[in-house]
């Protein structure tokens, strides 16, 4: 997946992206998303996975509804606003029709206690946001939506003959969906701009590049320890 470069890559999260190249490729390139792609992900693998997925946009609504507190301009806080509608009421519908074929609800989900994995990486998310600013906060959710945003491209790039038979092909369509994509072009033009205003025109060169490459950094490795949680079913779920 090395030389795969979505059309909305460029600015803050291309030079984040960079500098963390490693990290990435281990999280758009894992097992669990390879076996999701050809279908053989096993049912079990992928419902845990789902379920603990269900809980994580919980929080990750959350974050950006601080993303709406942190930002000082009304501009800022109806695109944070937007974000956090579409995962409410758009991202979070697909994990419920999958769940419903096993015979789970909301209720039932809410009900499920949180892996350790997806208690970690929410919480840094949430920490990243209450004790910096809109741009750290924006800095540790790029991974998660922008790396959907590639994974579901790679992933729906297969013929539709291809995702015929595969029984995760409402989830790798919803992702490379034009709906979603839209979401992830909105939200790193987003943090260009609050980079612009609070770290000037050349991130690399400002004095908060080392923290926020850290930031990025660390939430794509908690990326990837949430795939191999979802390798590793277990009584969660």
């Amino acid at each position: 997946m090395s030389d795969f470069t979505p059309a909305w890559e460029q600015g803050v999260f291309a030079a984040l992206k960079s500098e963390n190249r490693a990290d990435w490729e281990a999280y758009v390139d894992h097992e669990f998303v390879r076996r999701l792609g050809d279908g053989t992900l096993p049912e079990a693998c992928f419902r845990h996975y789902l379920v603990q997925d269900y809980l994580f946009l919980i929080h990750f609504s959350r974050a950006y509804a601080l993303a709406v507190y942190k930002s000082d301009n009304l501009d800022d806080m109806r695109k944070a606003a937007a974000t956090m509608e579409a995962l409410l009421n758009e991202e979070m519908q697909l994990h419920l029709r999958y769940c419903e074929q096993w015979g789970l609800n909301e209720a039932d989900m809410a009900r499920v206690d949180e892996a350790s994995e997806n208690l970690a990486y929410t919480r840094f998310v949430l920490d990243a946001g209450l004790s910096g600013d809109l741009l750290d906060l924006l800095t540790a959710l790029a991974p998660c939506v922008a790396g959907y945003g590639e994974i579901g491209l790679r992933l729906g790039a297969r013929s539709s003959e291809d995702l015929s038979g595969n029984p995760y092909r409402d989830w790798i369509e919803t992702y490379a969906g034009d709906g979603y994509q839209s979401v992830v072009e909105a939200s790193l033009q987003q943090l260009d701009q609050v980079a612009t205003v609070r770290a000037g025109d050349d991130i690399r060169q400002s004095g908060r590049w080392k923290s926020l490459s850290k930031t990025f950094g660390a939430a794509t490795r908690l990326e990837v320890g949430f795939w191999n949680m979802g390798m590793s079913p277990n009584s969660t779920g």
